[in-house]
């Protein structure tokens, strides 16, 4: 049987009308963002349940992005590894190489629409940052990313990315130097300049309406994976596995599949180890409110926020969408970690196995999918969100393996 691409608008499991997910997510901004929320939330709206916006979305989808993304059947992957047959949804063979593009494409569709022509975004691994400049080359739009210094560092690759498609890459030493920061100072500038600016968040965090613009962005992963299992599987996953740092890929794949009997499970950076330094917000974190939005943060004590860890820049981050929060407590959600070590050995095993390289980021749903697919039956079938490609990361993980140094001696 032939399943069309369901590209469904429909909004299912939305937020109530001060964009809460539960008790999670909401409008913690300051004043004068208020009024620009508002406008934005009604602008999405409006945008949204319009046929020529949505039409115009997926012939960019389709012919520029290009979607949809194949579903891989690991064959060599899934006999070596043992146990159910496993699949990967390719989203590192996106226009950018990464799912970010499906989120930037929408909103930068989104500010045109309002009359905006600068956009602004934070960047972590750099992908959004790629998407964001690479939408704004299309639409002709003025471009600024913020990106903490140790990022531009360890993802020099994706600023020199950035910077040949126009876009201004702006360092941030504050704090971590990291996503957090980023974001942080994203957060400052929109606050001065919303009048002519758009911010393009880049995952399913932030003040309302962000959580559910971007995962309705996003929501394209797990329709298109969702028909090609039943294409070419004949069935449903058994499993759904996705990465998770704000959320983004993770609410892609998994908002389609929320209503079907798959197991969802959400795998977070656990860095050197969960009792020393990590990312894990959903297995170790505590409600709070940080960049908008009450969700599971890494905190202390007092509130204030933690220093994170993670080899992959895109999950070094101290929080969580609220709607993976508000699944969480829900116990729609199965939590999985994957340390440095474990990413690496499972970006090594793809990479040599079947030719692909992920990024870092997926390499962390790629350890958690091979460990949970090896306890269950060849007749079962895993599907593995392959957020993004591995091209920005082959200086951290030559580093990490030690090869830059040999290569120098």
């Amino acid at each position: 049987m032939n399943h069309a691409q369901p590209y469904s608008m429909e909004i299912t499991h939305a937020p109530d009308p001060r964009g809460h997910f539960g008790p999670y997510g909401g409008r913690f901004a300051a004043e004068t963002l208020m009024g620009p929320l508002s406008e934005l939330e009604a602008a999405f709206f409006s945008a949204w349940n319009d046929q020529a916006f949505q039409e115009k979305r997926m012939v960019l989808l389709k012919h520029y992005v290009g979607r949809p993304t194949p579903l891989y059947h690991a064959e060599r992957l899934s006999k070596e590894n043992g146990g159910a047959q496993i699949w990967l949804k390719r989203e590192d063979l996106t226009h950018t190489g990464a799912h970010k593009i499906n989120n930037t494409i929408g909103q930068g569709l989104l500010a045109h629409r309002m009359g905006k022509r600068r956009v602004i975004a934070e960047t972590g691994a750099g992908q959004h940052g790629v998407a964001t400049a690479t939408v704004a080359a299309k639409l002709g739009m003025q471009c600024d990313v913020y990106m903490g210094r140790e990022d531009v560092e360890r993802q020099m690759p994706n600023v020199l990315r950035m910077r040949l498609l126009g876009a201004n890459v702006i360092p941030v030493d504050s704090g971590t130097a990291t996503l957090k920061d980023a974001l942080n100072e994203a957060l400052r500038d929109w606050v001065a300049s919303c009048e002519n600016t758009f911010y393009i968040i880049g995952t399913v965090a932030g003040p309302h309406p962000y959580p559910l613009m971007v995962r309705q962005f996003h929501a394209v992963i797990g329709q298109e994976a969702r028909a090609q299992m039943l294409d070419q599987a004949g069935c449903l996953p058994d499993v759904a596995v996705a990465c998770v740092g704000g959320g983004s890929n993770a609410m892609g794949l998994f908002h389609p599949l929320r209503d079907d009997p798959v197991r969802l499970v959400a795998v977070e950076a656990a860095g050197t180890g969960l009792n020393r330094e990590h990312a894990a917000s959903l297995a170790r974190g505590r409600p709070g409110i940080l960049h908008g939005n009450l969700t599971y943060l890494l905190e202390d004590e007092e509130g204030q926020i933690q220093g994170t860890h993670s080899i992959s820049a895109g999950l070094d981050y101290p929080g969580v969408g609220p709607e993976l929060a508000a699944m969480r407590d829900a116990g729609e959600l199965e939590l999985e970690q994957a340390t440095d070590e474990q990413a690496l050995h499972a970006f090594r095993t793809l990479t040599a196995t079947e030719g692909i390289i992920p990024a870092l980021e997926s390499s962390h749903a790629l350890a958690a999918g091979l460990r949970i697919a090896s306890q269950m039956s060849p007749d079962q079938h895993v599907l593995i969100n392959l957020s993004g490609r591995g091209d920005k990361d082959m200086n951290t993980v030559f580093k990490a393996l030690g090869w830059l140094e040999e290569a120098n001696q």
